[in-house]
C-alpha cells in the first residue's frame, strides 16, 4: 500500500474500534479494542468471504455487517481486521493497517506470526502509541522508536527481572512540533543521504512476442542520516512520466503540483519518499523477448519443450537473476531437458518447472530445450502453460524515470548524496 497524509483532525467524527490479527488457518492470536470489547463473533462475515475467495488476495477488503464495517489487509500470510462503527473512508484505514504492519516489520525484521506472538508486549505496546482512543497518533517508525525502544535480547531479560517497560519516559519532541516525523536534536559524523529507485514491471506479452498489457510500479526508498534540520529538495529529469503518485507527508504536495519537484525535510533514517505507478502502455519498455514452443504430441505420451531467451530494452544494462518459471498440465509425468547456461528442476508433484539461468550473456543467449514426459491415456492438455519471468537490472530505471538534482538547504555542510536505481519483474507472464 502506498503512503498517504493521515491527517487526525480531518477524521474527527471516525474512528477504529478494535483490531483483530489473524493467521492462514482461520486462528485470531492478537486482538486490540480502543473503546469497549467487541465479541470475536464479529470475524465470522469475514470467515465466510475468506472462504468464498478462491485465494487471500482476493477477499474482499471492506465489508458491511448490520452493526459494523470490517476492513483489512492481507500482509505476509497474516490478515489485520480492522473493526468500524461508523461510515469512514476505507483507504484511511486501510492505510493505516499497512503502516501497522510496516512498523511490526521495521520493529522485529518480519511480520509474522511467531514474531508477533513473541514480542506481544512491544506490540500492545506500539498499538496504544499509534492510535489513540482509536484515532491515529503517531505512525512514524523514527518518532516511534523514541517512546518504545526495539527489543533486544539483554532489555527482555531486564524487562523480566525489574518488571520495567520498553516505553520511554518522555515524550518525543517531534510529537510536539509541526514537524512530527522528525525528531530534534539530530547529530552525525557523516552526515549522508541515499536514495533507491526500485521499480516492478508488470506484463503480460503473447505468444508473438506483442505486449497485451504492461505496467510499472515504482517506489522511491530513502535512508537520510543527516545532522540538524535540513530542508530537501529532489528534480527530475522527465517528471511528467508519473501519473499516479503517493507521497510520505513530508513532501509539500503544493510545490510537487505547481512545480513537479519534491521538497521536504525528510524524517530521520529510513522511509519511503514516495510510490508511483505508470499505466501507460507507451512509456512501458519490456526489458528481455522470449522465443518459445511447447507442444504435446496427440500419437505417444511425450511432447516438446523450447525456450530462447535474449535483451530487448536494457539500455546496454546487463540482466540479472534471470529465472523462469512454469506450472506444467498435470499430465506432464517428468522432463528431460538440456540447459544451455544455468540449471533447471522439474518437481512432479508440483509440477512446477523453473529454470535459474542467472546473468543473462548477450552473445550466447541462453536455451533450455527437450521431451516431456506424458501421462498414457491421458487426453492432451487443452492449452499451454504460460512462463512467469523474474529478473533483475541493477542502475536502470526501466521507464526512464531518472533523478536530476538533490539540494539541500537549511544546513551549512555538504553531504553525501547518491541514488541508485533498479529495475524488477513483478508479475511478467509470457503465454505460449
Amino acid at each position: 500500500m502506498t503512503p498517504c497524509r493521515v491527517n487526525v483532525k480531518r477524521w474527527q467524527a471516525e474512528m477504529i474500534h478494535s483490531l483483530f490479527v489473524i493467521n492462514h488457518l482461520g486462528d485470531i492470536f492478537l486482538e486490540k479494542h480502543w473503546k469497549s470489547v467487541i465479541s470475536r463473533s464479529v470475524c465470522d462475515y469475514f470467515f465466510e468471504a475468506r472462504e468464498k475467495a478462491v485465494d487471500p488476495e482476493n477477499v474482499p477488503p471492506v465489508l458491511q455487517t448490520p452493526h459494523h464495517y470490517l476492513i483489512s489487509i492481507y500482509r505476509g500470510k497474516l490478515f489485520f481486521l480492522s473493526v468500524i462503527q461508523t461510515e469512514v473512508p476505507p483507504l484511511f484505514v486501510i492505510e493505516f493497517l499497512h503502516r501497522v504492519a510496516d512498523t511490526f516489520q521495521d520493529y522485529f525484521g518480519e511480520c509474522s506470526e511467531s514474531v508477533i506472538s513473541d514480542n506481544v508486549v512491544i506490540v500492545y505496546e506500539l498499538l496504544e502509541e499509534m492510535l489513540d482512543n482509536g484515532f491515529p497518533l503517531a505512525t512514524e517508525s523514527n518518532v516511534l522508536k523514541e517512546m518504545i525502544r526495539p527489543p533486544n535480547i539483554l532489555r527482555s531479560v531486564v524487562n523480566t527481572l525489574t518488571g520495567g517497560s520498553n516505553v520511554g519516559e518522555t515524550l518525543p519532541q517531534g510529537q510536539l512540533s509541526n514537524i512530527p516525523w522528525r525528531r530534534a536534536g539530530v547529530k552525525y559524523t557523516n552526515n549522508e543521504a541515499y536514495f533507491d529507485v526500485t521499480e516492478e514491471i508488470d506484463a503480460i506479452v503473447d505468444k508473438s512476442g506483442t505486449t497485451v498489457s504492461a505496467e510499472i510500479q515504482g517506489v522511491i526508498e530513502a535512508c537520510v542520516k543527516l545532522s540538524g534540520m535540513p530542508d530537501l529538495t529532489m528534480s527530475f529529469m522527465n517528471p511528467r512520466l508519473l501519473d499516479d503518485v503517493s507521497f510520505h507527508p513530508c513532501v509539500r504536495f503544493r510545490r510537487w503540483e505547481s512545480e513537479r519537484v519534491l521538497s521536504f525535510i525528510p524524517p530521520d533514517g529510513n522511509f519511503t519518499l514516495m510510490t508511483y505507478h505508470i499505466s501507460s502502455q507507451n512509456l512501458v519498455a519490456i526489458p528481455v523477448y522470449v522465443k518459445q514452443s511447447i507442444s504435446f504430441f496427440e500419437a505417444g505420451s511425450c511432447g516438446r519443450l523450447d525456450i530462447t531467451i535474449g535483451p530487448k530494452q536494457t539500455m546496454g544494462k546487463t540482466v540479472e537473476d534471470l529465472k523462469v518459471t512454469v506450472h506444467m498440465p498435470k499430465a506432464v509425468l517428468n522432463a528431460n531437458l538440456t540447459a544451455s547456461q544455468g540449471n533447471y528442476t522439474y518437481d512432479f508433484t508440483t509440477k512446477l518447472l523453473v529454470w535459474d539461468i542467472g546473468k543473462l550473456n548477450p552473445q550466447k543467449l541462453p536455451n533450455l530445450r527437450g521431451s516431456l514426459s506424458m501421462q498414457t491415456g491421458v487426453p492432451n492438455p487443452e492449452e499451454n502453460p504460460s512462463l512467469n519471468i523474474d529478473l533483475k537490472i541493477q542502475q536502470l530505471a526501466i521507464s526512464g524515470l531518472k533523478v536530476s538534482r538533490l539540494d539541500m538547504y537549511g544546513e551549512t555542510y555538504k553531504p553525501f548524496k547518491g541514488v541508485k536505481y533498479v529495475t524488477k519483474a513483478g508479475k511478467f507472464q509470457v503465454r505460449t
